[in-house]
């Protein structure tokens, strides 16, 4: 991507990269449709630079984003958990964020849970395993 595709109707991306919070993951993406990328990342974007969430807000939720299961972005993890701590937020609030955020895994626990003792009791009731349920 050559300088003059990056200053072009991008200045959600732009703003970005200029401030180190550009993921060079997105590169091939911005090279490939960077008007999707633009309108992807102004709508990620959206709250803080509207005002609609207070900046210490919009990190917590980024981190709990970056740190979810289903994202594990350790680079936008670190850039946001920086970034609320420049602005105030403490220690324990960003560690109530992760442990928060680590509740989405009971999720694999509350799927196979019920499904081992289902599976257990025909097994138990069929003859092959011996024990109760």
């Amino acid at each position: 991507m050559n300088e003059d595709q990056t200053q072009t109707g991008t200045p959600t991306c732009d703003a970005m990269r200029d401030a180190g919070n550009w993921n060079p993951a997105w590169d091939s993406l911005a090279e490939l449709d960077a008007e999707w990328v633009e309108k992807f990342l102004g709508m990620a974007t959206h709250p803080i630079r509207k005002g609609i969430l207070d900046p210490k807000t919009f990190e917590l939720i980024a981190i709990a984003v970056d740190a979810s299961c289903t994202h594990m972005y350790a680079p936008g993890v670190r850039r946001h958990i920086r970034k609320a701590l420049e602005l105030g937020v403490t220690v324990e609030e960003i560690l109530a964020v992760l442990q928060l955020t680590s509740i989405l895994g009971i999720h694999s626990m509350a799927l196979g849970a019920p499904i081992l003792v289902e599976e257990a009791k025909r097994l138990v009731d069929d003859g092959p395993i011996q024990g109760t349920f």
